[in-house]
């Protein structure tokens, strides 16, 4: 992750524009998961898994700001120092997406706005799409408008947990989690728009962003409901109390609160 920092005033607003997204993506997923907590969904008792795999994804999101604000205010040298943990960390943060879905779905603690078919095969997916954004704008580090566009449109493919904690989410069957993923790419659309207004035209790093995170759904779908997939949800589940739930239907809604 390498950035020069900017002097002409037309160069520092862009740096703002960047760097205020990321704090407003870090502060819906930080606003998201505390709500649940607030609500009483989410407790400090959850098992380690759950500890390890949120604090993986938390240090993640202080380092998109950290390093936003070190790319455009500096000191630049230690964004440079701080992209190559980024880019090991990534690693970490997808064996920990494959390691705590497999865990829920063995449980049979997919949420129940969910098929548990699907989210066994779309949030694996979600991880391998935000790392090859992720890594690819490190390697395009020296290629600053891309590098900056890149990171956005990776963290917006991790964004669906924070969203899917503000929106309606049973409200939203059988859509819940296109919505919560849409909603994310509200920022690809507004840098987009601040692009054409500034710039005169789209940067293709936007496109290439918006394609990527709409190719999950495509292909979510397509394995999800394959022999291929109803094999990958067998051989997870078997033994399991997971295996109990077919693996597309819904799961029961808990019950009401007396």
């Amino acid at each position: 992750m390498a950035a020069v920092i900017s002097t002409t005033p037309h160069d520092r607003a862009k740096d703002a524009f960047f760097r205020r997204t990321a704090i407003v993506m870090a502060l819906i997923i930080v606003t998201g998961f505390f709500m649940q907590y607030l609500a009483g969904r989410s407790t400090f008792a959850a098992r380690p898994l759950v500890h390890v795999h949120g604090i993986a994804f938390m240090a993640w999101v202080a380092l998109f700001v950290t390093q936003s604000w070190f790319a455009t205010r500096g000191p630049i040298a230690w964004h440079r120092r701080l992209g190559w943990i980024g880019a090991c960390w990534i690693a970490v943060m997808v064996a920990l997406s494959f390691a705590i879905v497999i865990d829920v779905t063995q449980r049979g603690l997919t949420p129940f706005f969910f098929k548990p078919q699907y989210f066994l095969i779309a949030n694996p997916l979600t991880a391998i799409i935000f790392a090859a954004l992720a890594w690819t704008a490190i390697r395009l580090r020296k290629r600053t408008d891309w590098h900056m566009r890149l990171h956005i449109c990776a963290m917006v493919a991790i964004m669906g947990p924070g969203f899917g904690r503000l929106l309606p989410m049973p409200l939203l069957i059988p859509y819940a989690f296109e919505a919560a993923g849409f909603a994310g790419m509200i920022f690809i659309i507004v840098g987009m728009i601040r692009d054409k207004r500034v710039l005169g035209h789209v940067h293709r790093a936007w496109w290439w962003g918006l394609l990527a995170n709409l190719a999950l759904y495509p292909a979510a779908s397509l394995l999800a409901y394959s022999p291929l997939g109803d094999a990958i949800y067998e051989g997870v589940t078997t033994g399991h109390p997971g295996a109990a739930l077919p693996g597309l239907d819904f799961p029961p809604s808990p019950p009401l609160p007396a």
